[in-house]
């Protein structure tokens, strides 16, 4: 039998997504974020938090997808992937879920719009629900984005 891996959930739009919470620093409220000139338009710029300098992407911009306004439920995923730390900017940040790693499908091509190749896999977490689970190697992809490291400050 697989072991449990535990995922953050999220949403962009209606569909459920997941990260593996060993990458999950903190979860934030959306707060001003400060835009860096010559970026993709899915980069926003870059937050303060605790005197840390942190670029932040819009994951629905990042997977092609039509770009929503932020509400109070938005939230900024920051996250740790390859000695990298980047904010991800989703819909609205909800539970952590225990996941059998023997539940886990492989994506299928094409998952609301979003190209396979950022997807780990797919969880039934019941009948009616499942997760997406996103492959962050692959969403950021420094040959698709910028070099990220370019955001470090020094202080």
């Amino acid at each position: 039998m697989g072991e449990d891996l535990k995922f953050i959930m999220f949403s962009l739009g209606h569909e459920s997504y997941g990260v593996d919470v060993d990458h999950v620093n903190t979860i934030e409220r959306m707060m001003p974020i400060t835009r860096v000139p010559k970026t993709p338009d899915f980069v926003k710029g870059v937050i303060n938090i605790r005197g840390s300098v942190i670029p932040v992407i819009d994951l629905r911009g990042r997977f092609g997808l039509e770009e929503t306004e932020y509400t109070e439920q938005t939230r900024i995923i920051i996250i740790t992937i390859n000695d990298i730390e980047v904010g991800l900017i989703v819909a609205e940040a909800n539970d952590v879920f225990d996941i059998n790693s023997d539940l886990i499908e492989p994506a299928p091509e094409l998952v609301g719009g979003i190209e396979a190749k950022y997807l780990q896999g797919i969880a039934r977490l019941d009948d009616q629900r499942v997760l997406v689970l996103l492959n962050l190697t692959e969403v950021l992809n420094k040959n698709e984005i910028v070099q990220l490291e370019e955001f470090e400050v020094t202080k």
